[in-house]
């Protein structure tokens, strides 16, 4: 083969479709490479600071005590979030008994808290899932994208070699050789995107189960005062 055959000769010769999908899979990488770094990272200071932040929440002497300190050091938001979510239902309803007529009105207190915490369970849920998606997508869809590259590759190499009276070997597996780059680069797109997926699915899972443990608490704090620290 051709010294001269590469990677750059293929981006020369290449037109406008090659390129265009070359730059889709380098913004699909750089996107997923975002969400990877950026969930890991939160995933490890959650592990690290977990128990300690809700060590210090139960510890409060107020609500709004506490609400600082998970907006503070909640990395997730999620905590945070169904918090204050739960302790805004639990001071309208205290509204409400003082003989206020507000949305809590014919509801006792266990139940409306109770759904209060089943819907911001759901916003929380989503906080931690952020990015989860991106990476599906990103895994699912580069090595089709990379396919697509290297057809379109294969096709533009051989309708350049149309005009030739006699095509030899090495006219034909340099161009189909530097094509198939676009198929290697959609797995090298896709394989860290898969490979991250599967790995903050089981850390959301785990979070989600904190999550749930930690809505219980709540609940049980708001509707008859004890305190669940674990």
């Amino acid at each position: 083969m051709n010294a001269s055959m590469g990677f750059s000769h293929f981006w020369h010769e290449a037109d406008a479709v090659s390129h265009g999908v070359a730059y889709a899979l380098l913004l699909m990488s750089l996107v997923s490479w975002f969400w990877i770094f950026s969930k890991a990272r939160m995933h490890w200071r959650h592990v690290r600071q977990h128990d300690f932040v809700l060590a210090d929440f139960w510890s409060a002497t107020s609500r709004s005590e506490a609400i600082n300190i998970l907006e503070k050091r909640d990395v997730t938001g999620a905590f945070s979030h169904l918090a204050k979510e739960a302790f805004t239902a639990a001071h309208v309803y205290e509204q409400e008994a003082m003989g206020k007529q507000t949305i809590g009105s014919g509801v006792d207190l266990n139940e409306f808290i109770a759904r209060t915490l089943q819907q911001s369970q759901i916003s929380a849920q989503a906080r931690i899932e952020r990015g989860l998606t991106v990476l599906a997508s990103v895994g699912s869809t580069a090595p089709f994208i990379g396919l697509l590259g290297t057809v379109w590759g294969i096709y533009h190499a051989l309708t350049g070699l149309s005009g030739e009276t006699q095509v030899v070997l090495d006219k034909v597996a340099g161009p189909v050789g530097e094509a198939l780059i676009m198929t290697a680069a959609g797995l090298f797109v896709a394989i860290p995107a898969v490979l991250a997926y599967n790995a903050f699915t089981r850390t959301q899972r785990l979070t989600t189960a904190r999550l749930e443990g930690f809505a219980h608490a709540l609940h049980a704090y708001l509707v008859s005062g004890v305190r669940l620290e674990r």
